[in-house]
């Protein structure tokens, strides 16, 4: 099994579709790894808590700044102190191991 500091170090591979999304049992396997991420059909998220906007807004650019160097977007839902963070694959119409290793390295955002 991967483990989150296996999945932090991770790079994201291109994924233009054409290949077949996790299986239930693999991302069953890599979710076990990530603390506090639930999985829903095709997608993987997570809610951050924060003590005001400005911690929010923090988090939130980070966030942007791993996605463009991973080139793996995910969806933000912004509040006032709060986050939530989904990731899929669209271009494979479910889980890859990209939606992992962002996950990780956004977890690791707050052990710095």
């Amino acid at each position: 099994m991967t483990m989150i500091c296996d999945l932090a170090k991770g790079k994201c591979k291109p994924c233009e579709g054409g290949v077949p999304p996790l299986t239930d049992d693999e991302a069953a396997q890599l979710l076990a790894t990530l603390e506090g991420w639930e999985r829903k059909d095709n997608l993987i998220s997570k809610t951050y808590k924060f003590k005001n906007y400005y911690e929010t807004m923090a988090f939130v650019n980070a966030t942007a700044w791993i996605s463009h160097r991973e080139d793996h977007h995910p969806d933000l839902a912004v509040g006032y102190n709060q986050c939530r963070v989904r990731y899929t694959t669209h271009a494979i119409g479910g889980l890859s191991e990209n939606d992992f290793i962002c996950a990780a390295k956004i977890d690791a955002l707050l052990t710095l």
